[in-house]
């Protein structure tokens, strides 16, 4: 079962939906006409599968996925990320890094991981929208992640796909120049849709797919399985709430384990495909900030 923010032509301010059943001609129901408003209060519900499953029961318009524009899937909840949880992530920072590479090393052990603010929720681009490459940036990766769902307990109620989108440069640079590195205008992109009711065995048998096109070429290609995840979701999740409070709840990137060459940078108008397989595609096209 899956969750969506979407708007319809007729209808062009944001609305809940739930798709059930098998992709993708399975139909977008507007839970919305339920009385539900905000996606964010829904994910906080106790029992939340149950109570999905019985607002679809009750009589609710359906859209066929053509007819709706898919938001993203995200309001007021802060938007974290967690790095260095593959061995591969850790690996391709201490190449980009001449001055911090044992920092990297370092925490990739560590009890206590890097976690750091990737976003505020309604920055966040949706699918189809830009992602973008910085100007003053030589070196520019988008990075395919798993996004945990967090209740405003902390409790992870969902996963999304992410992309968190980096500078490596500035961040090899010096790596206290990390949040320029990761966040600036149009730098996550979340979506298509909340997958709920999964468990953290069965989200880790889940493929990680990244396709770039440019110029209608394939211009890298990759996947990794999201089983490699060094660290456990709880444990993830717990870190991020430590002495800290999340009244709308929170998305939690869990970091990345597909890293393109270090001769490869994005480039204007490249477009960004990144597949998981338990949850969806989410799609965007690359522009320059």
């Amino acid at each position: 079962m899956k969750l969506c923010r979407f708007s319809t032509s007729s209808h062009p301010w944001p609305r809940v939906g739930a798709v059930v059943g098998p992709e993708p001609d399975a139909p977008i129901l507007d839970l919305s006409t339920t009385g539900v408003t905000r996606l964010a209060d829904l994910l906080a519900s106790p029992n939340l599968t149950n109570v999905v499953r019985r607002l679809c029961e009750q009589r609710v318009h359906r859209y066929a996925p053509e007819t709706v524009c898919l938001l993203a899937p995200v309001e007021d909840q802060e938007v974290w990320a967690a790095g260095v949880t593959y061995l591969r992530s850790k690996a391709a920072r201490m190449e980009e890094s001449q001055y911090s590479a044992t920092a990297y090393d370092r925490v990739y052990d560590a009890e206590r991981p890097e976690i750091f603010f990737k976003s505020a929720g309604r920055k966040v681009s949706p699918p189809d929208g830009p992602v973008g490459i910085r100007s003053d940036a030589k070196w520019n990766v988008p990075e395919p992640e798993l996004a945990l769902v967090l209740d405003p307990r902390g409790t992870i109620v969902g996963y999304t796909v992410g992309n968190d989108m980096s500078s490596r440069d500035i961040e090899g640079d010096n790596i206290l120049y990390l949040p320029q590195a990761k966040v600036y205008k149009h730098s996550c992109a979340l979506g298509p849709y909340i997958r709920i009711g999964a468990t953290e065995t069965e989200a880790r048998e889940w493929t990680i797919r990244l396709r770039i096109h440019r110029d209608g070429q394939a211009a890298f290609t990759g996947e990794t399985s999201v089983g490699k995840i060094k660290r456990t979701f709880p444990e993830l999740a717990r870190w991020l709430f430590q002495c800290q409070e999340m009244p709308s709840g929170a998305i939690l990137l869990t970091g990345t384990g597909l890293v393109p060459p270090n001769e490869f940078t994005l480039a204007p108008g490249d477009h960004v495909h990144i597949e998981i397989s338990g949850i969806g595609v989410l799609e965007n096209s690359v522009v320059v900030v």
